[in-house]
């Protein structure tokens, strides 16, 4: 991983937790940060393609909006984690695929506009993986304030 400059240090520490919703919010975004539009919007495409920022967009309340959130897990095995991978991918209700080192190696997020679509978005998975799928709906929530200042 390579040094990471000023302009990608306050890109980092300063767009955590919070984004303008104006007409230009890079723009107004780069003002507060001592950047340019064009500066900022390059700055992220090469945090995002260097892979030193796994990704770069909004968290959506889905149950807030009517749909619903729910954390699942499956025991790949090792040989099949690639194509299971791809698979569980391929749906647009997944989010966040994680490999784990424990029996339950395949770790992601089904994220539905309605709630009825997680259990149909899992059961689709158990089809066409013949694997099982572990759902682990949200019972309480918590709201964990995590920056990290680089």
């Amino acid at each position: 991983m390579r040094h990471i400059d000023s302009a990608e240090q306050a890109i980092i520490n300063g767009l955590q937790g919070g984004f303008p919703l104006t007409q230009r919010p890079f723009h107004d975004a780069g003002v507060e940060l001592g950047l340019s539009e064009s500066e900022l919007l390059d700055g992220v495409r090469h945090l995002v393609a260097d892979g030193r920022l796994s990704r770069f967009g909004p968290l959506w309340d889905a149950e807030g909006l009517g749909g619903d959130v729910c954390l699942a897990a499956m025991a790949v095995p090792r040989e099949r984690f690639e194509a299971v991978a791809e698979q569980v991918n391929a749906h647009p209700e997944v989010a966040h695929n994680y490999e784990r080192t424990n029996a339950l190696n395949m770790w992601f997020v089904v994220s539905a506009e309605k709630a009825g679509r997680i259990a149909e978005v899992i059961d689709e998975i158990e089809l066409e993986t013949g694997l099982k799928v572990y759902a682990m709906p949200k019972t309480r929530e918590f709201f964990i304030g995590f920056r990290l200042e680089v």
